[in-house]
């Protein structure tokens, strides 16, 4: 697929190293010249300087015959102009802009096609809220996933020591567990992905992917949590986008502080916010820490535009007391280097936006995508499409298809029903199949099982 991204930040060379590595044509726009010159040295990409907007900078980067366009520059308004510029000069099929500022996401009238013809808006500040939203709905959980619009879930726990899942073998697990349905996809042990089998003993720090239905899912992690108490006193640092928005989605049912440096951000979060409490300090700041009872802190929220001011605050924060930090990360660098250290858990925008945006490029009927694994591996829901004559899958019997090594089919989503999968489960025209594969060089595999033959109607 030839595609132009337009932005070469963090957003822009993620999704761009993600997509040349599936034998995608990229070509990369950004203003800053020497930033592109490094990318070029180290991806097979083709790179233009110039204002993303511009009409002359998308026609010299081929937008007359791209089918599709990513605009993800820092500012909303480029993006917004470069999609009008694609739609009107060059009539490029999908333009996908990513959109940061709140009152341009709430007025959608903006975007139909007679007045700004975006095709897909992405807003990473929602998805991250989304994101931290389900983690503080599933303490314990390291990741929550949702598929076929929320009718399924995965979650990612990782075993603790002397916890209820430390020991057990699948099958012990299953005979504890008999009344609930569920099923583990995939274990990552000391970091490599098992294909588990009944006989596969959990052992402390493996991280376990669990999927079941929303209803069950909820059943299945109130048996294997270690008991809690129920999260109440959440400290917010960072009142930007991100930051706000996540106080204002959680002030009716927790107890909200939020801690912002800048004083008029936090004049207009004290302004917005009806059930917080709003300071106006460092949140790297031990006494100002201890006045405001971080040690009573069930979850610390590290949420500024530094990477390194999330890191220090979320570090101090575990040090006083608090029961469970996150800290917003950006650079990929930074995310192994923190997490299951001192940090519970490193929350990166562009995994989360990467995900969204490749649902929109995977060939077959791919309708969601998760990034896991920091990228290296990819959680997958694809409609089944076509009969038994033209699609490598409908009509098959789970034991029957040949999937790539490290694949698995985790569940199935045929209408409102959810199944759990065993090898003679045979799949159906129409199901939503939700698959993980666990190293990102098959999923162009994985998409070719999708995608009927030619000749099919």
């Amino acid at each position: 697929m030839k595609i132009i991204i337009l932005g070469a930040g963090q957003v822009g060379l993620s999704v761009a190293a993600n997509l040349v590595s599936e034998d995608n044509d990229i070509t990369l726009v950004d203003i800053n010249p020497s930033a592109l010159q490094v990318i070029s040295e180290r991806y097979d990409l083709r790179t233009i300087t110039g204002i993303a907007s511009h009409p002359s900078v998308l026609e010299k980067a081929g937008a007359k015959d791209a089918e599709m366009i990513l605009a993800v520059t820092n500012c909303d308004e480029v993006n917004m102009i470069a999609c009008q510029v694609a739609y009107t000069l060059f009539h490029t099929p999908t333009k996908i802009a990513r959109i940061r500022e709140i009152e341009y996401l709430k007025n959608s009238p903006l975007f139909a096609q007679e007045a700004l013809p975006v095709d897909v808006l992405i807003s990473p500040d929602r998805l991250v809220t989304e994101q931290i939203q389900q983690l503080i709905k599933h303490p314990g959980a390291l990741q929550v996933l949702d598929f076929a619009d929320g009718k399924v879930q995965m979650v990612v726990i990782r075993a603790s020591y002397s916890g209820v899942l430390e020991g057990n073998s699948l099958r012990d697990l299953k005979n504890k567990l008999k009344d609930i349905e569920y099923k583990i996809a995939i274990i990552y042990s000391s970091g490599k992905p098992i294909i588990p089998n009944g006989d596969t003993i959990i052992k402390a720090d493996d991280e376990i992917f669990f999927i079941s239905s929303q209803k069950s899912m909820n059943k299945l992690l109130q048996h294997i949590r270690i008991k809690d108490k129920p999260l109440k006193n959440i400290m917010i640092s960072g009142g930007g986008n991100i930051g706000l928005r996540l106080a204002e989605s959680l002030e009716n049912e927790y107890k909200i502080k939020l801690l912002e440096l800048d004083q008029k951000k936090a004049t207009h979060a004290a302004e917005k916010l009806k059930n917080t409490i709003v300071l106006h300090g460092d949140a790297t700041d031990e006494e100002l820490l201890n006045e405001e009872n971080i040690d009573g802190s069930d979850v610390f929220c590290a949420l500024t535009n530094a990477d390194e001011v999330n890191i220090i605050s979320s570090m101090l924060a575990k040090r006083l007391g608090a029961r469970k930090v996150m800290a917003l990360i950006n650079r990929a660098a930074y995310v192994d280097l923190v997490q299951s250290n001192t940090i519970d858990i490193a929350i990166s925008p562009q995994q989360a936006t990467i995900g969204s945006l490749l649902a929109h490029v995977r060939k077959g009927d791919v309708v969601v995508v998760h990034s896991l694994r920091r990228g290296a591996a990819e959680a997958i829901e694809a409609i089944a499409h076509g009969n038994e004559s033209s699609s490598k899958v409908v009509g098959k019997k789970i034991q029957n298809i040949e999937l790539p090594q490290g694949t698995t089919i985790a569940a199935i989503v045929r209408g409102n029903d959810v199944l759990m999968v065993k090898k003679k489960t045979i799949i159906e025209a129409n199901d939503h199949v939700i698959l993980i594969v666990s190293d990102k060089k098959h999923v162009a595999k994985v998409e070719s099982l999708f995608q009927v033959d030619i000749t099919f109607l």
